[in-house]
Protein backbone atom coordinates (compact mmCIF):
# COMPACT_ATOMS: atom_id res chain seq x y z
CA UNK A 1 0.00 0.00 0.00
CA UNK A 2 3.00 2.47 0.67
CA UNK A 3 3.43 2.33 -3.30
CA UNK A 4 -0.02 3.71 -3.58
CA UNK A 5 -0.96 5.96 -0.61
CA UNK A 6 1.92 7.81 0.16
CA UNK A 7 2.95 9.74 3.66
CA UNK A 8 2.50 13.46 4.26
CA UNK A 9 5.86 15.38 3.73
CA UNK A 10 6.68 18.68 4.94
CA UNK A 11 5.29 20.60 2.18
CA UNK A 12 2.20 18.81 1.99
CA UNK A 13 -1.11 20.56 3.31
CA UNK A 14 -2.33 18.92 5.81
CA UNK A 15 -6.02 19.77 4.90
CA UNK A 16 -7.61 21.98 1.70
CA UNK A 17 -10.67 24.58 2.21
CA UNK A 18 -11.51 21.57 5.48
CA UNK A 19 -11.09 18.40 3.01
CA UNK A 20 -8.35 16.88 5.68
CA UNK A 21 -5.96 14.79 3.62
CA UNK A 22 -5.21 11.40 4.21
CA UNK A 23 -2.07 10.46 2.15
CA UNK A 24 -0.41 11.50 -1.11
CA UNK A 25 -1.75 10.02 -4.35
CA UNK A 26 1.06 11.29 -6.97
CA UNK A 27 2.40 14.65 -8.65
CA UNK A 28 2.87 15.89 -11.69
CA UNK A 29 3.58 18.80 -14.06
CA UNK A 30 0.22 20.65 -12.54
CA UNK A 31 0.59 19.67 -9.35
CA UNK A 32 0.05 17.42 -6.77
CA UNK A 33 -2.82 15.18 -5.97
CA UNK A 34 -4.25 13.91 -2.56
CA UNK A 35 -7.04 11.38 -0.80
CA UNK A 36 -9.49 13.27 1.30
CA UNK A 37 -12.74 12.41 2.18
CA UNK A 38 -16.24 13.89 1.76
CA UNK A 39 -18.84 14.55 5.09
CA UNK A 40 -20.09 11.31 3.88
CA UNK A 41 -17.43 9.05 3.78
CA UNK A 42 -16.90 9.07 -0.01
CA UNK A 43 -13.20 9.20 -0.92
CA UNK A 44 -12.00 12.23 -3.16
CA UNK A 45 -9.01 13.17 -5.08
CA UNK A 46 -7.94 17.02 -4.33
CA UNK A 47 -5.61 18.13 -6.92
CA UNK A 48 -3.44 21.41 -5.79
CA UNK A 49 -2.22 23.46 -8.32
CA UNK A 50 1.34 24.26 -8.64
CA UNK A 51 2.41 27.29 -7.26
CA UNK A 52 3.57 29.06 -10.34
CA UNK A 53 0.54 28.66 -11.93
CA UNK A 54 -1.47 30.21 -9.03
CA UNK A 55 0.40 33.64 -10.01
CA UNK A 56 -0.41 33.89 -12.95
CA UNK A 57 -3.53 36.04 -13.78
CA UNK A 58 -4.53 34.12 -17.28
CA UNK A 59 -3.82 30.63 -15.95
CA UNK A 60 -6.99 31.78 -13.07
CA UNK A 61 -9.26 33.58 -15.80
CA UNK A 62 -9.15 29.95 -17.38
CA UNK A 63 -8.85 27.65 -14.59
CA UNK A 64 -11.96 29.13 -13.48
CA UNK A 65 -13.62 28.96 -17.13
CA UNK A 66 -12.17 25.35 -17.37
CA UNK A 67 -13.27 23.82 -13.90
CA UNK A 68 -16.97 25.72 -14.47
CA UNK A 69 -17.36 23.83 -17.74
CA UNK A 70 -15.97 20.69 -16.47
CA UNK A 71 -18.55 20.47 -13.51
CA UNK A 72 -20.94 20.02 -16.11
CA UNK A 73 -19.58 16.58 -17.67
CA UNK A 74 -21.44 13.97 -15.88
CA UNK A 75 -20.24 10.69 -17.82
CA UNK A 76 -20.20 7.32 -17.14
CA UNK A 77 -16.05 7.43 -18.32
CA UNK A 78 -15.02 10.57 -16.45
CA UNK A 79 -14.17 11.25 -12.92
CA UNK A 80 -16.57 13.95 -12.07
CA UNK A 81 -15.28 17.17 -10.76
CA UNK A 82 -17.28 17.85 -7.11
CA UNK A 83 -15.59 20.67 -5.33
CA UNK A 84 -12.87 23.59 -6.41
CA UNK A 85 -11.38 26.27 -5.40
CA UNK A 86 -10.27 28.75 -9.07
CA UNK A 87 -9.19 31.95 -7.02
CA UNK A 88 -7.84 31.19 -3.63
CA UNK A 89 -4.22 31.59 -3.02
CA UNK A 90 -3.37 28.04 -4.06
CA UNK A 91 -6.28 27.28 -7.15
CA UNK A 92 -7.65 22.86 -6.79
CA UNK A 93 -10.20 21.00 -7.40
CA UNK A 94 -11.70 17.57 -6.12
CA UNK A 95 -12.89 15.02 -8.27
CA UNK A 96 -13.93 11.28 -7.18
CA UNK A 97 -11.75 9.66 -6.34
CA UNK A 98 -11.50 6.07 -8.28
CA UNK A 99 -9.71 2.96 -6.65
CA UNK A 100 -7.88 1.83 -9.89
CA UNK A 101 -3.96 2.56 -11.61
CA UNK A 102 -3.38 4.53 -14.56
CA UNK A 103 -2.94 3.06 -17.63
CA UNK A 104 0.88 4.08 -17.50
CA UNK A 105 1.06 2.56 -14.42
CA UNK A 106 -0.89 -0.61 -15.22
CA UNK A 107 1.70 -1.05 -18.23
CA UNK A 108 4.67 -0.37 -16.44
CA UNK A 109 4.15 -3.27 -13.82
CA UNK A 110 2.25 -5.88 -16.23
CA UNK A 111 2.82 -5.52 -19.79
CA UNK A 112 0.87 -4.39 -22.94
CA UNK A 113 -2.89 -5.48 -22.55
CA UNK A 114 -4.66 -7.93 -24.60
CA UNK A 115 -6.79 -6.82 -27.28
CA UNK A 116 -10.21 -7.52 -25.90
CA UNK A 117 -9.09 -5.64 -23.03
CA UNK A 118 -7.91 -2.44 -25.42
CA UNK A 119 -10.82 -2.24 -27.68
CA UNK A 120 -13.14 -1.84 -24.47
CA UNK A 121 -10.76 0.31 -23.26
CA UNK A 122 -10.92 2.54 -26.58
CA UNK A 123 -14.06 2.64 -26.84
CA UNK A 124 -15.03 3.33 -22.97
CA UNK A 125 -12.28 6.65 -23.63
CA UNK A 126 -14.41 7.43 -26.93
CA UNK A 127 -17.38 7.45 -24.81
CA UNK A 128 -15.53 10.01 -21.97
CA UNK A 129 -14.82 12.37 -24.93
CA UNK A 130 -17.88 12.62 -26.03
CA UNK A 131 -19.25 13.81 -23.23
CA UNK A 132 -16.24 16.38 -22.70
CA UNK A 133 -16.71 17.56 -26.08
CA UNK A 134 -20.20 18.33 -25.99
CA UNK A 135 -18.92 20.31 -22.72
CA UNK A 136 -17.09 22.68 -24.77
CA UNK A 137 -13.66 20.69 -23.62
CA UNK A 138 -11.00 19.60 -25.51
CA UNK A 139 -8.77 17.71 -23.35
CA UNK A 140 -5.70 18.60 -24.62
CA UNK A 141 -3.02 16.30 -22.66
CA UNK A 142 -5.18 12.86 -22.98
CA UNK A 143 -2.11 10.25 -22.31
CA UNK A 144 -2.03 6.90 -20.40
CA UNK A 145 -1.67 8.68 -17.27
CA UNK A 146 -4.85 10.71 -17.33
CA UNK A 147 -6.89 7.60 -17.86
CA UNK A 148 -7.22 5.60 -15.00
CA UNK A 149 -8.55 1.47 -15.07
CA UNK A 150 -11.24 1.08 -12.39
CA UNK A 151 -13.39 -2.77 -12.03
CA UNK A 152 -16.17 -1.18 -14.63
CA UNK A 153 -14.10 0.44 -16.99
CA UNK A 154 -12.13 3.23 -17.84
CA UNK A 155 -12.07 6.80 -16.37
CA UNK A 156 -10.42 10.16 -18.18
CA UNK A 157 -9.49 12.44 -15.59
CA UNK A 158 -7.46 16.42 -15.93
CA UNK A 159 -10.12 17.54 -19.15
CA UNK A 160 -9.47 21.05 -19.86
CA UNK A 161 -7.16 21.75 -17.17
CA UNK A 162 -4.30 21.91 -19.83
CA UNK A 163 -5.94 24.45 -22.02
CA UNK A 164 -5.54 27.08 -19.06
CA UNK A 165 -2.24 26.35 -18.52
CA UNK A 166 -1.61 26.40 -22.15
CA UNK A 167 -2.83 30.43 -21.74
CA UNK A 168 -0.52 31.66 -19.60
CA UNK A 169 2.84 33.55 -19.48
CA UNK A 170 4.58 30.35 -17.79
CA UNK A 171 4.72 28.63 -21.35
CA UNK A 172 7.44 30.86 -22.02
CA UNK A 173 9.53 29.88 -19.42
CA UNK A 174 10.69 26.31 -19.19
CA UNK A 175 7.05 24.92 -18.55
CA UNK A 176 6.02 22.17 -20.61
CA UNK A 177 2.23 22.21 -21.57
CA UNK A 178 1.08 18.53 -22.90
CA UNK A 179 3.13 15.68 -22.95
CA UNK A 180 4.98 15.73 -26.08
CA UNK A 181 5.34 12.06 -26.45
CA UNK A 182 1.45 12.08 -27.13
CA UNK A 183 0.73 15.39 -28.89
CA UNK A 184 -0.52 15.86 -31.64
CA UNK A 185 1.13 17.18 -35.22
CA UNK A 186 -1.07 20.64 -34.36
CA UNK A 187 -0.32 21.03 -31.14
CA UNK A 188 3.57 20.21 -31.80
CA UNK A 189 3.37 22.88 -34.23
CA UNK A 190 1.82 25.58 -32.26
CA UNK A 191 -1.40 25.24 -34.33
CA UNK A 192 -5.13 24.69 -33.68
CA UNK A 193 -6.60 22.61 -31.45
CA UNK A 194 -9.67 20.99 -31.66
CA UNK A 195 -11.75 17.61 -30.93
CA UNK A 196 -9.48 16.34 -33.50
CA UNK A 197 -7.00 16.80 -31.36
CA UNK A 198 -8.02 14.48 -28.57
CA UNK A 199 -8.40 11.47 -31.15
CA UNK A 200 -4.79 11.60 -32.00
CA UNK A 201 -4.11 11.48 -28.37
CA UNK A 202 -6.46 8.38 -27.88
CA UNK A 203 -4.98 6.85 -31.38
CA UNK A 204 -1.70 7.14 -29.10
CA UNK A 205 -3.28 5.76 -26.21
CA UNK A 206 -4.60 2.49 -27.76
CA UNK A 207 -0.94 1.53 -29.02
CA UNK A 208 0.34 2.31 -25.82
CA UNK A 209 -2.08 0.04 -24.23
CA UNK A 210 -1.34 -2.95 -27.15
CA UNK A 211 2.33 -2.59 -27.34
CA UNK A 212 4.03 -1.23 -24.06
CA UNK A 213 5.44 1.66 -26.47
CA UNK A 214 4.54 5.17 -28.15
CA UNK A 215 3.36 4.87 -31.42
CA UNK A 216 6.33 7.39 -32.62
CA UNK A 217 8.95 6.01 -30.43
CA UNK A 218 11.06 7.26 -26.93
CA UNK A 219 13.61 9.55 -27.06
CA UNK A 220 13.97 13.35 -26.60
CA UNK A 221 10.87 15.58 -26.61
CA UNK A 222 12.26 17.38 -29.71
CA UNK A 223 12.90 14.20 -31.74
CA UNK A 224 9.25 12.85 -30.90
CA UNK A 225 7.94 15.69 -32.00
CA UNK A 226 9.30 15.76 -35.48
CA UNK A 227 8.15 12.36 -35.99
CA UNK A 228 4.57 13.10 -34.51
CA UNK A 229 4.82 15.90 -37.12
CA UNK A 230 6.58 14.70 -40.14
CA UNK A 231 6.75 10.51 -40.22
CA UNK A 232 4.44 7.87 -39.93
CA UNK A 233 3.99 6.08 -36.81
CA UNK A 234 5.66 2.17 -36.88
CA UNK A 235 2.36 0.39 -36.33
CA UNK A 236 4.12 -3.04 -36.91
CA UNK A 237 4.20 -4.23 -33.36
CA UNK A 238 -0.02 -3.76 -33.13
CA UNK A 239 -1.88 -6.60 -33.60
CA UNK A 240 -3.94 -7.10 -36.67
CA UNK A 241 -7.48 -6.04 -35.20
CA UNK A 242 -6.20 -2.81 -33.99
CA UNK A 243 -4.31 -1.56 -36.78
CA UNK A 244 -6.38 0.11 -38.98
CA UNK A 245 -8.19 1.46 -35.68
CA UNK A 246 -5.31 3.24 -34.46
CA UNK A 247 -3.84 4.05 -38.22
CA UNK A 248 -7.15 6.64 -38.49
CA UNK A 249 -7.02 7.91 -35.18
CA UNK A 250 -2.92 8.80 -35.93
CA UNK A 251 -4.12 10.53 -40.01
CA UNK A 252 -1.76 13.91 -39.48
CA UNK A 253 -4.36 15.74 -40.86
CA UNK A 254 -7.26 16.80 -38.40
CA UNK A 255 -10.19 16.52 -40.96
CA UNK A 256 -8.94 13.13 -41.80
CA UNK A 257 -9.21 11.71 -38.41
CA UNK A 258 -12.71 9.47 -37.17
CA UNK A 259 -15.59 11.57 -35.24
CA UNK A 260 -16.21 9.73 -31.69
CA UNK A 261 -19.14 7.85 -33.51
CA UNK A 262 -16.41 6.44 -36.24
CA UNK A 263 -13.94 5.38 -33.35
CA UNK A 264 -16.92 3.18 -31.37
CA UNK A 265 -17.87 1.53 -34.95
CA UNK A 266 -14.26 0.82 -35.66
CA UNK A 267 -13.94 -1.05 -32.56
CA UNK A 268 -16.81 -2.97 -33.56
CA UNK A 269 -15.36 -3.92 -36.47
CA UNK A 270 -12.12 -4.79 -34.96
CA UNK A 271 -14.40 -7.15 -32.77
CA UNK A 272 -15.72 -8.98 -35.16
CA UNK A 273 -18.45 -7.27 -35.67
CA UNK A 274 -20.16 -7.83 -32.48
CA UNK A 275 -21.37 -5.45 -29.90
CA UNK A 276 -18.88 -4.59 -27.28
CA UNK A 277 -19.92 -6.02 -23.79
CA UNK A 278 -18.15 -5.47 -20.96
CA UNK A 279 -17.94 -8.43 -18.70
CA UNK A 280 -17.30 -7.44 -14.91
CA UNK A 281 -13.57 -9.05 -15.38
CA UNK A 282 -12.59 -7.16 -18.29
CA UNK A 283 -8.85 -6.31 -17.25
CA UNK A 284 -6.17 -9.03 -16.62
CA UNK A 285 -5.86 -10.53 -13.05
CA UNK A 286 -3.02 -8.38 -12.20
CA UNK A 287 -4.49 -5.13 -13.13
CA UNK A 288 -7.55 -6.52 -11.34
CA UNK A 289 -5.62 -7.01 -8.14
CA UNK A 290 -3.62 -3.71 -8.29
CA UNK A 291 -7.51 -2.13 -8.03
CA UNK A 292 -8.35 -4.00 -4.94
CA UNK A 293 -5.35 -2.65 -3.33
CA UNK A 294 -6.50 1.04 -3.80
CA UNK A 295 -9.73 0.29 -3.17
CA UNK A 296 -7.94 0.04 0.51
CA UNK A 297 -7.71 3.87 1.39
CA UNK A 298 -6.65 4.74 4.39
CA UNK A 299 -10.17 5.33 6.53
CA UNK A 300 -10.65 9.28 6.99
CA UNK A 301 -9.03 10.51 11.14
CA UNK A 302 -11.66 10.17 13.57
CA UNK A 303 -12.68 13.90 14.59
CA UNK A 304 -12.41 14.01 18.59
CA UNK A 305 -13.86 16.62 20.45
CA UNK A 306 -12.12 19.01 22.64
CA UNK A 307 -12.38 19.19 26.47
CA UNK A 308 -13.74 22.39 27.83
CA UNK A 309 -10.94 23.94 29.75
CA UNK A 310 -12.33 27.41 30.09
CA UNK A 311 -15.20 28.78 32.25
CA UNK A 312 -17.68 31.26 31.78
CA UNK A 313 -16.56 34.60 33.13
CA UNK A 314 -18.93 36.18 35.77
CA UNK A 315 -20.02 39.25 34.85
CA UNK A 316 -18.37 42.57 34.36
CA UNK A 317 -14.77 40.13 34.82
CA UNK A 318 -12.68 39.47 31.80
CA UNK A 319 -12.67 35.35 31.34
CA UNK A 320 -9.70 33.33 32.62
CA UNK A 321 -7.94 30.26 31.04
CA UNK A 322 -7.95 27.61 33.46
CA UNK A 323 -4.38 25.71 34.65
CA UNK A 324 -4.79 22.61 32.57
CA UNK A 325 -2.42 21.96 29.27
CA UNK A 326 -3.16 23.98 26.68
CA UNK A 327 -5.01 22.37 23.37
CA UNK A 328 -3.52 21.56 20.39
CA UNK A 329 -3.25 23.89 17.76
CA UNK A 330 -6.75 23.83 15.79
CA UNK A 331 -6.64 22.11 12.12
CA UNK A 332 -5.94 25.13 10.19
CA UNK A 333 -6.82 25.06 6.11
CA UNK A 334 -3.97 24.04 3.82
CA UNK A 335 -3.22 28.01 3.31
CA UNK A 336 -2.90 28.90 6.88
CA UNK A 337 -1.62 31.06 8.92
CA UNK A 338 2.08 32.19 9.16
CA UNK A 339 3.51 30.29 12.22
CA UNK A 340 7.06 28.74 12.69
CA UNK A 341 6.52 25.22 10.54
CA UNK A 342 8.78 23.10 8.59
CA UNK A 343 9.79 25.05 4.99
CA UNK A 344 7.51 24.76 2.05
CA UNK A 345 4.47 25.97 0.44
CA UNK A 346 2.18 24.52 2.26
CA UNK A 347 3.66 23.90 5.20
CA UNK A 348 1.53 23.20 8.74
CA UNK A 349 2.60 22.84 12.28
CA UNK A 350 4.16 19.39 12.76
CA UNK A 351 2.07 16.29 12.26
CA UNK A 352 2.31 13.05 11.54
CA UNK A 353 1.83 11.20 8.29
CA UNK A 354 -2.02 10.79 8.02
CA UNK A 355 -3.18 13.25 9.67
CA UNK A 356 -5.22 12.59 12.94
CA UNK A 357 -7.08 15.30 14.09
CA UNK A 358 -6.01 17.99 16.32
CA UNK A 359 -8.43 19.61 18.73
CA UNK A 360 -9.15 23.58 17.98
CA UNK A 361 -8.46 25.99 20.66
CA UNK A 362 -11.01 27.05 23.06
CA UNK A 363 -14.25 29.23 21.20
CA UNK A 364 -12.30 28.14 17.65
CA UNK A 365 -14.05 24.65 15.86
CA UNK A 366 -12.31 22.91 13.75
CA UNK A 367 -13.38 23.74 10.22
CA UNK A 368 -15.14 20.31 8.87
CA UNK A 369 -15.08 18.79 4.87
CA UNK A 370 -19.12 20.14 4.57
CA UNK A 371 -18.10 23.78 5.02
CA UNK A 372 -16.12 23.64 1.48
CA UNK A 373 -18.85 23.91 -0.92
CA UNK A 374 -18.71 27.49 -1.07
CA UNK A 375 -14.85 28.29 -1.14
CA UNK A 376 -15.20 27.52 -5.41
CA UNK A 377 -17.14 30.86 -5.51
CA UNK A 378 -13.88 33.67 -6.38
CA UNK A 379 -12.98 36.31 -4.58
CA UNK A 380 -13.62 38.31 -7.99
CA UNK A 381 -17.79 37.53 -7.92
CA UNK A 382 -17.97 39.09 -4.07
CA UNK A 383 -20.19 42.62 -5.51
CA UNK A 384 -22.79 42.77 -3.67
CA UNK A 385 -21.90 39.20 -1.86
CA UNK A 386 -21.67 40.68 1.93
CA UNK A 387 -24.48 40.32 4.22
CA UNK A 388 -24.69 44.13 5.43
CA UNK A 389 -25.43 43.61 9.29
CA UNK A 390 -24.13 46.72 11.03
CA UNK A 391 -25.28 49.75 12.17
CA UNK A 392 -26.35 52.54 8.87
CA UNK A 393 -25.09 55.73 10.87
CA UNK A 394 -21.95 56.81 9.48
CA UNK A 395 -19.38 57.47 11.78
CA UNK A 396 -21.08 56.25 14.92
CA UNK A 397 -19.78 53.85 17.40
CA UNK A 398 -21.78 51.69 19.34
CA UNK A 399 -21.46 49.81 22.01
CA UNK A 400 -24.60 47.58 23.77
CA UNK A 401 -23.82 47.89 27.59
CA UNK A 402 -23.81 51.80 27.64
CA UNK A 403 -20.80 51.31 29.85
CA UNK A 404 -18.28 53.18 28.08
CA UNK A 405 -15.15 52.27 25.81
CA UNK A 406 -12.80 49.66 26.10
CA UNK A 407 -13.61 46.04 26.25
CA UNK A 408 -16.64 44.65 27.06
CA UNK A 409 -17.74 41.20 28.81
CA UNK A 410 -21.24 41.68 30.09
CA UNK A 411 -22.69 37.87 29.05
CA UNK A 412 -25.77 37.12 27.02
CA UNK A 413 -27.51 34.13 26.79
CA UNK A 414 -25.63 32.52 23.47
CA UNK A 415 -22.57 30.87 23.89
CA UNK A 416 -19.38 30.13 21.92
CA UNK A 417 -18.97 27.14 20.12
CA UNK A 418 -16.72 25.14 22.35
CA UNK A 419 -18.40 26.51 25.47
CA UNK A 420 -15.51 28.40 26.72
CA UNK A 421 -17.00 32.10 27.20
CA UNK A 422 -19.92 33.66 26.66
CA UNK A 423 -20.52 36.35 23.54
CA UNK A 424 -19.26 39.33 24.17
CA UNK A 425 -21.09 42.68 23.38
CA UNK A 426 -19.85 43.40 19.76
CA UNK A 427 -18.25 47.59 19.47
CA UNK A 428 -19.06 48.67 15.76
CA UNK A 429 -18.12 51.63 14.29
CA UNK A 430 -19.61 52.27 10.24
CA UNK A 431 -18.14 54.86 7.83
CA UNK A 432 -14.23 54.75 9.00
CA UNK A 433 -12.17 56.33 6.18
CA UNK A 434 -8.64 54.68 6.79
CA UNK A 435 -5.67 55.81 5.14
CA UNK A 436 -3.14 54.65 3.33
CA UNK A 437 -0.47 53.18 5.80
CA UNK A 438 -2.77 54.10 8.73
CA UNK A 439 -4.03 51.31 11.01
CA UNK A 440 -6.85 50.13 13.36
CA UNK A 441 -5.73 48.62 16.61
CA UNK A 442 -8.91 46.55 18.27
CA UNK A 443 -8.18 47.30 21.78
CA UNK A 444 -8.22 50.89 21.29
CA UNK A 445 -12.21 51.65 22.50
CA UNK A 446 -12.81 54.00 19.78
CA UNK A 447 -11.89 52.06 16.52
CA UNK A 448 -10.04 54.92 15.00
CA UNK A 449 -7.25 55.03 12.40
CA UNK A 450 -3.96 55.87 13.58
CA UNK A 451 -0.86 56.89 12.31
CA UNK A 452 1.23 53.29 12.15
CA UNK A 453 4.04 54.56 13.38
CA UNK A 454 5.92 51.57 11.35
CA UNK A 455 3.79 49.27 12.89
CA UNK A 456 0.69 47.25 10.85
CA UNK A 457 -1.49 46.59 13.64
CA UNK A 458 -4.71 45.11 14.00
CA UNK A 459 -5.45 46.00 10.46
CA UNK A 460 -3.98 48.47 8.11
CA UNK A 461 -4.48 49.29 4.64
CA UNK A 462 -1.24 50.45 2.02
CA UNK A 463 1.72 48.76 1.24
CA UNK A 464 5.40 49.34 0.31
CA UNK A 465 4.62 48.27 -2.77
CA UNK A 466 1.38 47.46 -5.31
CA UNK A 467 -0.63 46.07 -5.29
CA UNK A 468 -2.10 48.05 -2.67
CA UNK A 469 -3.87 45.65 0.00
CA UNK A 470 -5.09 45.26 3.58
CA UNK A 471 -3.64 43.44 5.80
CA UNK A 472 -2.75 42.67 9.93
CA UNK A 473 0.08 41.78 11.92
CA UNK A 474 2.30 39.36 11.69
CA UNK A 475 0.35 36.19 14.00
CA UNK A 476 -2.72 37.25 13.60
CA UNK A 477 -5.11 35.90 10.63
CA UNK A 478 -7.28 37.74 7.85
CA UNK A 479 -10.39 35.44 6.32
CA UNK A 480 -12.39 36.77 3.12
CA UNK A 481 -15.93 35.48 3.03
CA UNK A 482 -17.59 34.02 0.49
CA UNK A 483 -20.46 35.77 -1.46
CA UNK A 484 -23.32 35.17 0.38
CA UNK A 485 -21.92 33.69 3.19
CA UNK A 486 -23.21 35.31 6.76
CA UNK A 487 -21.00 37.75 8.38
CA UNK A 488 -21.09 36.86 12.01
CA UNK A 489 -19.43 36.55 15.00
CA UNK A 490 -19.74 32.59 14.80
CA UNK A 491 -18.73 32.50 10.96
CA UNK A 492 -15.02 34.05 11.86
CA UNK A 493 -14.71 32.32 14.79
CA UNK A 494 -15.28 29.06 12.37
CA UNK A 495 -13.20 30.47 10.10
CA UNK A 496 -9.68 29.12 8.47
CA UNK A 497 -9.05 30.05 5.46
CA UNK A 498 -6.51 32.39 6.45
CA UNK A 499 -4.38 35.13 4.19
CA UNK A 500 -1.39 37.01 4.90
CA UNK A 501 -2.87 39.83 3.04
CA UNK A 502 -6.23 40.93 0.79
CA UNK A 503 -5.65 43.03 -2.74
CA UNK A 504 -7.56 45.87 -2.41
CA UNK A 505 -8.64 44.91 -6.64
CA UNK A 506 -10.60 41.78 -5.31
CA UNK A 507 -12.62 43.86 -2.71
CA UNK A 508 -16.25 44.78 -4.05
CA UNK A 509 -18.06 47.20 -2.10
CA UNK A 510 -20.22 44.89 0.44
CA UNK A 511 -17.68 42.15 0.63
CA UNK A 512 -16.89 41.31 4.20
CA UNK A 513 -13.22 39.72 5.76
CA UNK A 514 -12.90 38.31 9.55
CA UNK A 515 -9.60 39.52 11.56
CA UNK A 516 -8.64 37.54 14.19
CA UNK A 517 -5.90 38.80 16.80
CA UNK A 518 -3.44 36.42 18.96
CA UNK A 519 -5.22 38.14 22.00
CA UNK A 520 -8.47 36.66 20.94
CA UNK A 521 -10.33 39.94 19.30
CA UNK A 522 -11.98 39.14 16.47
CA UNK A 523 -13.23 41.54 13.65
CA UNK A 524 -15.75 41.37 11.24
CA UNK A 525 -14.75 44.15 8.39
CA UNK A 526 -17.15 45.34 5.58
CA UNK A 527 -15.64 47.25 2.40
CA UNK A 528 -17.63 50.03 1.41
CA UNK A 529 -14.88 51.13 -0.95
CA UNK A 530 -12.18 53.39 -1.71
CA UNK A 531 -11.05 57.13 -3.25
CA UNK A 532 -9.03 57.17 -6.41
CA UNK A 533 -5.35 56.30 -5.95
CA UNK A 534 -4.39 59.64 -6.80
CA UNK A 535 -6.51 61.38 -4.48
CA UNK A 536 -4.06 63.34 -2.05
CA UNK A 537 -6.39 61.59 0.71
CA UNK A 538 -6.52 58.27 -0.90
CA UNK A 539 -8.40 55.84 1.68
CA UNK A 540 -10.71 52.82 1.92
CA UNK A 541 -13.91 53.22 3.66
CA UNK A 542 -14.87 50.45 6.22
CA UNK A 543 -17.76 49.36 8.89
CA UNK A 544 -15.77 47.66 11.64
CA UNK A 545 -17.87 45.27 14.21
CA UNK A 546 -15.07 43.86 17.15
CA UNK A 547 -15.86 41.57 19.79
CA UNK A 548 -12.90 41.84 22.36
CA UNK A 549 -11.78 38.47 23.69
CA UNK A 550 -14.01 36.34 21.72
CA UNK A 551 -11.91 33.70 21.87
CA UNK A 552 -9.00 32.45 24.27
CA UNK A 553 -5.35 34.00 23.09
CA UNK A 554 -3.74 32.30 20.98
Amino acid sequence: MDTVFHPLEGDDPRSVAGYRIVAKLGAGGMGKVYLSYTPGGRPVAIKVIRPEFGEDAEFRRRFQQEVRAAERVQGLYTAPVIDSDTEGRHPWLATAYVPGPSLADAVQRHGALPVATVLLLVAGVAEALQVIHKAGIVHRDLKPSNVLLAGDGPRVIDFGIARAADATALTGSGVTIGTPTFMAPEQAAGGAVTPATDIFALGQVAAYAATGLPAFGEGTSHGVLYRIVHEQPDLTRLPPQLQKLVAHCLAKEPAARPSVDEVLALCRAANGDASLRRPEAWLPGAVAADITLRGAAPAPPEVTRVPQTQAPAPPGREPTVSAAPAAPPAVQGAYGPPTPHPPGPYAQPSMPPGYPPQPSAPGRPTRRPGMAVAVGLALALLAGGGVYLLNRNSGTEEQATGKGKGATTTPNASQSPAGATKTPEPVTRTGINLPENYTLRFDDGELRPQDSGGSVGDLQFGGHSLPYRVRTQAGNHLALLDPGQSGSLETCRDETRFADYIPLDTLSPGAQFCVLTTVGHIGLITFRGQTANTDPAFHVTLDATVWRRAVAPS
